[in-house]
């Protein structure tokens, strides 16, 4: 007969995710064992293994709901700037915004999407890094339509990677609760994609 789960079980795997992405950045995927995950949620391996079967269900259930969330996180600013009747520049410049307030939170989260996807089994890392080019396409398209006199066809994809190069690795450097906070950030690379770092004078030729 199954095992009946508590009604907490979504909450608690929510739980051993954070603590096991944590557990990864700190001492990467490869050194961290079942043993050391349970140590870190503070409970047996025993009772671990009643929520996931392997260090590597694990790693899989994080990063496909990590991803999923930054898809959603696409869907819901277009969603709400048609709502809103927003311009394509306004709903690239809230869907930056939007990146970088889960960036925040999910710091270890991002860290495993970035190191950890390669020892996912084959089936599963193909899953996971399709989804992520689903989310580098919507990102493009709509920087595209945000700046259709800059970004063409041909300049799309390095132009993409420039914005997200800006904003991707702010875990290196950035730190939630320092001076620089992460939504100030986002609007300094808004000002930034619109302006530019020296600021135009009037007259003069793009």
């Amino acid at each position: 007969m199954a095992r009946t789960k508590a009604p907490d079980f979504e909450a608690q795997r929510e739980q051993i995710l954070d603590l096991a992405a944590a557990a990864f950045a700190a001492t990467s995927y490869p050194s961290t064992s079942m043993a050391d995950l349970a140590a870190a949620c503070g409970t047996s391996k025993a009772r671990l293994y009643h929520y996931y079967e392997s260090k590597e269900a694990i790693l899989f259930d994080l990063l496909d709901r990590y991803t999923r969330q930054l898809m959603l996180i696409v869907t819901e600013v277009e969603a709400e700037s048609a709502r809103r009747g927003l311009g394509d520049r306004q709903t690239f410049g809230h869907l930056l915004r939007a990146f970088l307030t889960e960036y925040e939170t999910s710091q270890t989260r991002h860290i495993a999407l970035i190191n950890d996807v390669k020892f996912l089994a084959e089936e599963q890392r193909d899953q996971i890094l399709k989804r992520e080019r689903d989310v580098v396409t919507a990102f493009s398209r709509l920087l595209r339509l945000a700046y259709p006199d800059r970004v063409t066809h041909e300049n799309q994809t390095a132009l993409t990677m420039t914005v997200f190069g800006m904003i991707n690795w702010t875990f290196t450097w950035l730190k939630p609760g320092g001076k620089l906070s992460y939504a100030q950030f986002a609007e300094m690379v808004i000002n930034l994609l619109e302006g530019g770092l020296t600021p135009r004078v009037p007259g003069s030729a793009d």
